[in-house]
Parts: structure tokens; C-alpha cells; sequence
């Protein structure tokens, strides 16, 4: 994408031609603070809610789950997501190494630090008479569990790595719900403060990963334009580490 001939002096430097994939929701806020913090014009990313593409400021905005798609082909050099997307879109991003064979691949740049949540695996706030909490106890009787979540491929690999089977139920919308229907009997999903499971009655029962805002870049985009890329993860690193 071609930056606009208007854009302001200052916010035309601000990411020096580089275009930016920029995740709706959670992150928001942080990743424009950001963005702002390296002199990009952010009043209209901040006052315009429904329009998606900013041309003058080379900026496009999304669902967080689809920021490394477009990253990946091509269509923003740069984006900002968490880690709990990287992990669960399947194959993963690399360190600046060479990608998976027979796929492309995305580069993970730097660990931004801001949208701190932990993916937790979560049941109902109660045990039996052995001690046994639901997920606990369906697997001893049964020999596996229902675990619904919204992250499949996360939750499976956390299974797999605890030694446990697991049937993985995955829902779209509110996951607490499912240990309440009776549709699961563990959950897997992301929480910043645990109020949301605290209030439907259940209790973090392991913590598998904590999940932050990363900065991803295009393989091909990162060997053009690396002049560019690495004096603005410069600038990112100062300000991360300040």
C-alpha cells in the first residue's frame, strides 16, 4: 500500500512508508497509545469507530484473529496481536528464522508488553466427596473430559502435554456458560482479571500461558524494508524497556 502524498509531516515518519495491520477490540487502546507514542496521527483512528482503512497514516484496522492473515499475504507489513492468536491460527511465528517448510510464514518481532491476560483452564468452583473438581472427576469415571473453549488447538495441545483425554467442544460465544449447561465440564479460555469466571461460578484451576500484544511483520516485507522495520522496533524496544 502506497502512503498518501497528504499525510502530515509527522505522522508520514511515524511508520516511514510501513503499513500497519491494527487488531479491533481488547488491544485497541494500547496499540494506538502506541502508535501515538511514535508520532503517528492517531485523532482519527481514535474518533472514527467504522472506518477501517487510514491511507494517510498507513494503518488498517480488524479482528485481532485476522491480523496475521493479512500480515502473512502480504497486505500489511507489520501488525500487532496477541500471542494467544499466533499460537492457536496453527504452524507458528517465527523468530526472524526461516518459516515452516511448504508455508509462508510471519516473523515475531517483539513482545509489546501491554494486554496482559493469562489462558487459563477453568471449571465449576466445587468438588466431590473424593476432592475431585468435575473436569477431575469425569475423567476418572469416563477416562476423558469436555473441554469447551474457543481455542481448539491450545486447548488440545494442553491436554496433550498434561497427559489427559479430552474431547474439545468449540463454542463462539460466552464459554463460561458451557460447565453451567452441563455442554463441558472444564473450560479453556483467556482472562485478564477473573471476575467474568468468578461470577458464573468457576475457579481457574491451572494457568497455561500468559498472553501479551506481539508485533509481527511480513518475511518479505522485513527483507525490503529493513531499514525501516529495524529503526522502528528500535524505538519500540526503548520504549517497551523504558
Amino acid at each position: 500500500m502506497t502512503m498518501s502524498a497528504n499525510a502530515a509531516p509527522a505522522a508520514a515518519g511515524a511508520l516511514d512508508g510501513l503499513t500497519i495491520a491494527v487488531p479491533r477490540g481488547a488491544l485497541f487502546a494500547g496499540t494506538v497509545d502506541l502508535l501515538a507514542s511514535l508520532g503517528l496521527d492517531t485523532a482519527e483512528l481514535r474518533s472514527n469507530d467504522r472506518k477501517l482503512l487510514f491511507e494517510d497514516v498507513g494503518v488498517i484496522t480488524m479482528r485481532p484473529s485476522d491480523v496475521p492473515t493479512y500480515v502473512e499475504d502480504g497486505a500489511a507489513d507489520l501488525g500487532i496481536t496477541g500471542k494467544d492468536v499466533l499460537l492457536e491460527r496453527g504452524g507458528r511465528a517465527s523468530d526472524h528464522g526461516a518459516g515452516e517448510r511448504g508455508r509462508r510464514q510471519i516473523y515475531e518481532l517483539l513482545d509489546l508488553g501491554y494486554g496482559r491476560c493469562t489462558m487459563v483452564f477453568a471449571t465449576a468452583d466445587r468438588v466431590n466427596d473424593r476432592g475431585e473438581d468435575p473436569a477431575a472427576e469425569a475423567l476418572r469415571r469416563l477416562g476423558t473430559m469436555r473441554v469447551a473453549t474457543k481455542y481448539p488447538r491450545i486447548a488440545a495441545r494442553h491436554l496433550e502435554q498434561t497427559g489427559r483425554q479430552g474431547e474439545i467442544v468449540e463454542v463462539k460465544g460466552s464459554v463460561e456458560l458451557a460447565p453451567l449447561t452441563g455442554l463441558a465440564e472444564a473450560i479453556v479460555d483467556l482472562t485478564a482479571t477473573g471476575t467474568t469466571l468468578r461470577e458464573n461460578g468457576l475457579i481457574v484451576r491451572e494457568s497455561i500461558m500468559e498472553c501479551t500484544a506481539r508485533l509481527i511483520a511480513n518475511t518479505v516485507a522485513y527483507k525490503l524494508k529493513a531499514a525501516q522495520i529495524d529503526q522502528l522496533l528500535e524505538r519500540l524496544r526503548a520504549g517497551v524497556a523504558a
